[in-house]
């Protein structure tokens, strides 16, 4: 039995480089449909409709969603002022994204967040994040290796260190993992219940976090889809994901 998969997409027109010419369009990286596809995964991307009517029978057809990278959240979301150092926003995305969440928490349907999903995730439950850590955080290192300016999405660029006890530590184990970067917000105060999971070695960046008690939610900062191809125990914190996707499909909680 396949789960079925939601992954969130993105308005073109968010991602740097885009004309306002250029015709409105959602889209969302292979990478984030293929890690999930080849862990067992059947992928469904989800639009940004702007009704929750229209969104829920999706909602209500999906065993797991996946919560992508990508754009800075909307400042306006956890109630702040936009500051200088925070980039485009995709308000659509940060509505549905956050509305699918506060679904999954009450039904108990499993979740996965990757970078700008850890976040979604920590904002749902009432958190907040720092827009900018080098503005924002002192004695923050680099966490900002995007491809852009010349890094793989692939290199491991610094340190966490996993929480005993955690799911993440039933993937990779507890300890000092190396892992990849490509983010310049991350969270700052925590939302109600979320616990964390994982912190940067070198300024204590929180980069991993779940809820304890819900099935399955678990959010990380750095991009385990760009490491799922080369990297074994990458790919288990996928499968696990979709093994439980697959539990809440069998159970019966899907219409």
């Amino acid at each position: 039995m396949r789960p079925i998969i939601g992954i969130t997409t993105t308005n073109l027109k968010a991602l740097p480089g885009i004309p306002e010419a250029v015709p409105d369009s959602w889209v969302m990286s292979q990478r984030f449909i293929f890690a999930p596809t080849m862990a067992g995964g059947v992928p469904w991307m989800i639009p940004l409709l702007e009704h929750e009517e229209d969104l829920r029978p999706i909602y209500d057809r999906l065993d797991g969603i996946l919560i992508p990278g990508g754009a800075d959240v909307d400042p306006a979301v956890y109630g702040e002022d936009r500051h200088e150092c925070c980039e485009v926003s995709d308000p659509p995305r940060d509505r549905v994204e956050l509305q699918l969440i506060r679904w999954a928490l009450d039904d108990g349907k499993p979740v996965l967040g990757i970078c700008r999903g850890i976040q979604l995730i920590n904002l749902a439950a009432g958190g907040s994040l720092y827009q900018d850590l080098a503005a924002q955080l002192e004695g923050s290192v680099k966490h900002d290796y995007f491809p852009g300016q010349g890094f793989a999405r692939d290199a491991l660029t610094h340190d966490v260190v996993i929480e005993q006890g955690s799911r993440l530590a039933g993937v990779y184990g507890a300890g000092r993992v190396r892992v990849n970067s490509m983010h310049h917000q991350a969270i700052r105060r925590l939302g109600d219940g979320v616990v964390v999971t994982a912190r940067s070695v070198d300024d204590d960046v929180i980069e991993g976090i779940e809820l304890p008690g819900h099935p399955f939610m678990v959010g990380v900062q750095w991009h385990p889809e760009a490491l799922s191809v080369s990297d074994e125990i990458t790919r288990v914190l996928f499968e696990q994901f979709i093994d439980a996707a697959r539990s809440f499909a069998l159970v019966g909680r899907r219409p």
